[in-house]
């Protein structure tokens, strides 16, 4: 693969080219942004894949709206759907993609729900007409939260953060389709914000290693510089059941980088992995492999866990009900974070 993607290197140097001169255009308003009469907030990387994007959304979304009703905006990724959408109890990963389901299953929806600080979650590809038709919908929101927006331009943000993964640093990466880099790293000069995710502990306890990232990526003195580090909450039955301790774990994933939770799994039991394509749309047929994999494990005490985002996806009821035979668990997560005093100080400027 590494071969390969050496003799792609001129492609993506073009790519690199043609979004900097993109980029060019907007920053010189020949492309123009267009401005919504609220604050926004937009969520991105420089790269595709996994940098943690939905966690520090949810984290932004669990402060802000304690004091101001906040909706969030999101393409929709894997859906087969298109346009502006209003997630609602009626949805399914296939209308409205998997992040923008466990949106809705956290904080609800504000329609229709009685909780005063429930969360407007929608869809769209096209930022500005999806932050417009939810103003309609919703006249009294103060904020809008972009998931996965750092390089739709088209509108305006009063946040704009930009998430980097620490094992997987913008420097050692290329262009696509030779890497994974989505625009040249120079495009980190627009973040407002900028947070290192998935930080170890060993990163954490390392002074020196800290200060090489900040230097790294540090363009201007008032830009804030934060690392963050995932938390693992909570093991939940699909039928609510109780996690046991088990021997013996079949890990299903279908994200971008479940590296970190593979390590953590194996700290408390056996685990043998079974890693899908990031956003897999699990069939009837996948489940049958897996459970006919389970099948053959000797230890009494198993149980196969996933992630909270394949369980939106795994929710399908078609999927759902080749489940209920066979223990399955999904592991909820959160973060923390060095800067969060500063970090909400920022927010509540908005």
């Amino acid at each position: 693969m590494e071969k390969i993607r050496k003799y792609l290197l001129p492609f993506g140097w073009l790519y690199g080219a043609i979004m900097q001169l993109r980029n060019l255009l907007f920053d010189n308003q020949i492309l123009k942004s267009s401005k919504i009469n609220i604050p926004i907030v937009s969520v991105g990387n420089l790269s595709v894949g996994g940098t943690g994007k939905t966690p520090h959304v949810e984290w932004i979304v669990e402060h802000l709206r304690a004091t101001k009703k906040v909706a969030i905006l999101l393409r929709g990724y894997g859906r087969q759907t298109k346009g502006y959408l209003l997630v609602s109890k009626h949805c399914s990963s296939e209308t409205v993609g998997d992040e923008a389901l466990q949106y809705k299953k956290k904080f609800g929806n504000a329609e229709g729900d009685n909780k005063a600080n429930a969360v407007a979650v929608a869809v769209c590809e096209k930022r500005v007409e999806g932050a417009k038709k939810l103003l309609e919908q919703f006249p009294d929101l103060e904020v809008i939260v972009l998931d996965d927006a750092f390089q739709h331009r088209k509108i305006k943000r009063d946040i704009n953060i930009l998430l980097i993964d620490t094992n997987q640093p913008y420097w050692e990466d290329n262009m696509l389709p030779a890497g994974n880099l989505r625009e040249f790293p120079n495009g980190r000069n627009r973040a407002d914000v900028i947070l290192f995710t998935k930080v170890s502990n060993e990163l954490l306890e390392d002074s020196e290693k800290k200060k090489y990232f900040i230097q790294k990526v540090r363009t201007r003195k008032e830009l804030l510089i934060g690392f963050t580090s995932i938390k693992y909450g909570q093991i939940i039955g699909f039928d609510t059941s109780d996690f046991p301790l088990p021997d013996k774990i079949l890990l299903v994933t279908g994200i971008a980088n479940a590296e970190p939770f593979r390590k953590h799994v194996e700290s408390f039991a056996s685990v043998h992995h079974l890693a899908f394509p990031d956003h897999y749309d699990y069939t009837t047929r996948d489940m049958l492999e897996i459970h006919e994999l389970f099948d053959t494990f000797a230890e009494e005490n198993k149980v196969i866990l996933t992630t909270e985002k394949d369980f939106m996806r795994l929710s399908n009821p078609s999927i759902l009900k080749e489940t209920r035979n066979y223990p399955w668990f999904y592991q909820k997560i959160t973060i923390e974070m060095d800067c969060e005093q500063r970090f909400i100080e920022k927010l509540n400027e908005l």
